[in-house]
């Protein structure tokens, strides 16, 4: 039987605002480049409760300048 990865709700939402505050972005300033009408899915992100969609992973990842695979974090 293998073992896949699986993502950490957690450790990706730690990491998530880590690379946002390492980009100089605040929660605002991220709502924004997202389009989005409010910041919710942005702390649900951060606080481990959701995952962001694929279309915005890959925003995510162009703004701050990192590979999708770099924002998720995994666990076995």
């Amino acid at each position: 039987m293998n073992n896949y990865p699986v993502i950490d709700l957690s450790a990706t939402g730690v990491n998530i605002a880590r690379l946002r505050t390492g980009a100089g972005y605040s929660v605002k300033e991220l709502q924004s480049i997202l389009g989005f009408a409010n910041p919710q899915a942005i702390y649900k992100w951060q606080n481990g409760v959701n995952l962001p969609t694929v279309d915005n992973l890959v925003i995510l990842a162009v703004a701050f300048g990192v590979k999708v695979d770099d924002i998720l974090v995994f666990r076995t």
